[in-house]
Order: C-alpha cells, then sequence, then structure tokens
C-alpha cells in the first residue's frame, strides 16, 4: 500500500505538472473547449470501458455523481484553464492553481466532511501558499495578465476543490467508473460548448501531426487516464487537503518546464518560492500523515447497480 500511494502522489505531482506545458502547446492547433472535452472524452471512455470489464454496473444516480463532478473538474477547472492559458503565462496559470489547498480546507470547514479541516492542517498550508505567493510575486508585480484572467483561475481552483469534495463522498462507487463518469460528462459539456461557439472551425489539421498532436495525446494518456484516476483512487485512502498538496508541487515542475521548453527566466523569488513549497509538503507529510481511509466497494466486486 506505501508503494501504491507513493506511485499515485508522484503521479499526480509529476505528471500533472507537465499539463500546463502541453495544454501551452496544443493551443496552437486545438482551441480550449475542443481540446480539453476530446482529452476528458477519450480518456473517460477508457476508464469507464476498464470499470464495466470489471463489473461496475453504475445508475441513475451514479451517472448523476459522476455528472456533478465532471462539470465541477472538467468545465469549471479545465475548461477554464484552458481558456486562460490563451493569455497567461503555463507558470503562473499552474501556481494560481496552487491555491487549491486552500480552497479544500475551507470548503472542510464549512461542509459536514468525513474527515473535517484540523487547525494543523490549515497551519502547516501556510509555508506553501507564502512560497507560491513569492513565485507569483514577480508577474503579479509587472505588466502580467489580466486581473479577468487571474480571477478567472482562481476560481478554476475552487472549482476543482469542490469536485473532489463531492468525489469523497461517492464512497459506494469505484474509482475507475467514477472517474470515468466525471470524464464523460465535462468532455460532452465541453464539446458541446466548442460546437456552440464555433471552435471546430478554428481546429487546425496539420497542426495535430506535429507538437500539438503530441500535447494532447500526453493529456489524454498520462494527463487524464493514469492522473486523474490515480487522483480519484486516493481520494479514497487519505483527506483531501492532503491530496491536494499536489498543487504546490505542479507550479515548481510548471516553471521549470517553461524554464526548459519555453524559454521563461526562473527567478531567484521562484528558487526561494519553490524552497517554501517543498518545505510546507514535506511538513505535512511528516506532521499530518496520510489516514486509511475505507476502501470502495469495487474491493468487495459487488457491481455499483446492485445496491438498493
Amino acid at each position: 500500500m506505501r508503494f501504491r500511494l507513493a506511485a499515485a502522489f508522484a503521479a499526480i505531482y509529476l505528471v500533472w505538472g507537465s499539463t500546463y506545458l502541453a495544454i501551452a502547446l496544443a493551443l496552437p492547433a486545438i482551441p480550449p473547449f475542443t481540446l480539453m472535452g476530446s482529452r476528458s472524452l477519450a480518456g473517460g471512455l477508457v476508464l469507464f470501458g476498464l470499470a464495466r470489464a470489471r463489473g461496475a454496473r453504475p445508475g441513475r444516480r451514479d451517472w448523476l455523481a459522476g455528472a456533478a463532478c465532471g462539470l465541477l473538474f472538467f468545465v469549471g477547472c479545465h475548461g477554464v484553464l484552458a481558456v486562460a492559458e490563451q493569455r497567461v503565462p503555463s507558470g503562473l496559470a499552474s501556481i494560481l492553481l496552487a491555491t487549491i489547498p486552500f480552497w479544500t480546507a475551507l470548503i472542510g470547514l464549512v461542509l459536514p466532511l468525513e474527515k473535517p479541516t484540523r487547525p494543523r492542517t490549515l497551519l502547516l498550508l501556510v509555508p506553501g501558499f507564502a512560497g507560491v505567493a513569492l513565485i507569483a510575486w514577480r508577474e503579479l508585480a509587472g505588466a502580467g495578465p489580466a486581473l479577468a484572467d487571474m480571477l478567472m483561475l482562481l476560481g478554476a481552483a475552487m472549482s476543482w476543490a469542490l469536485g473532489s469534495v463531492v468525489s469523497e463522498r461517492q464512497s459506494e462507487v469505484p474509482a475507475a467508473a467514477l472517474s470515468g463518469m466525471a470524464l464523460i460528462s465535462g468532455g460532452l459539456v465541453l464539446l458541446g460548448l466548442a460546437a456552440a461557439t464555433g471552435e471546430w472551425r478554428r481546429v487546425d489539421p496539420a497542426g495535430l501531426a506535429g507538437v500539438p498532436g503530441l500535447a494532447w495525446a500526453h493529456l489524454m494518456l498520462l494527463g487524464t487516464i493514469v492522473t486523474f484516476g490515480a487522483y480519484v483512487w486516493l481520494l479514497e485512502r487519505v483527506s483531501p487537503p492532503l491530496v491536494a498538496t499536489y498543487t504546490f508541487v505542479n507550479p515548481i515542475v510548471a516553471v521549470a518546464l517553461g524554464w526548459a521548453v519555453l524559454g521563461e527566466a526562473a527567478t531567484l523569488e521562484m528558487l526561494a518560492g519553490g524552497a517554501l513549497v517543498l518545505g510546507s509538503l514535506v511538513a505535512l507529510l511528516m506532521l499530518d500523515p496520510p489516514e486509511a481511509k475505507r476502501r470502495r466497494k469495487e474491493e468487495s466486486h459487488v457491481p455499483v447497480g446492485a445496491r438498493c
């Protein structure tokens, strides 16, 4: 179990950190709603097919829960992220989405959760937030993106945090089935938005044969099927604020890739902020370690639709 927990955390820490660069590389050929919708739908069909093969038979209530998660995760967060990344640098976008743990913890103070947020958890998150603020300071102090785009990204972070809370409550739905239903639902809505806004006419077929096509494949295979499945699997077993610490590592990965691939400068503020982020993460893992949670119904091999 420790190895599986470590592998799942490594996936959401490192692979999701690379998706910001992949989105930036794919956007020149694939508009935002089309990009995120096709990525979500393709990944969702694979995950849901695997869940069906393992015996999952979700009912109408399960699909409603999956649709709610899909709207929050993939329309409210990923769709908004892709729209904003047309104007906001990928590194800065990842930094603004690093506020997810704080939204998650604040929601835990308001809503009755299985594992309520403890004051110590909030305290341990403070240095990480300070590090994120320090990384963002240089961008925000200069002629950065419009305030509206930054508010959109903060709203996307809140949407993802709320989706995490909703997902955690669906303890009767197997992880792969819930992931697949959420991805399919969110992908269909995003593709509907793409059709309504005329995005499909802006797709560049020639560009799909190059870097944008490879970036899309990375988003779908690793950034969706592997990482989102690992994310929902982790939500079954550890508290949402701890799972949400991946947002502290993602900016470091995104900034490093932005520097290496897109030529974005790595400043002293970014290095100092990264040290604070990692320090907060290490302290959280040592002083507030993951707690075992009841495994989902898939472990008992009972089909979801068979319950009363």
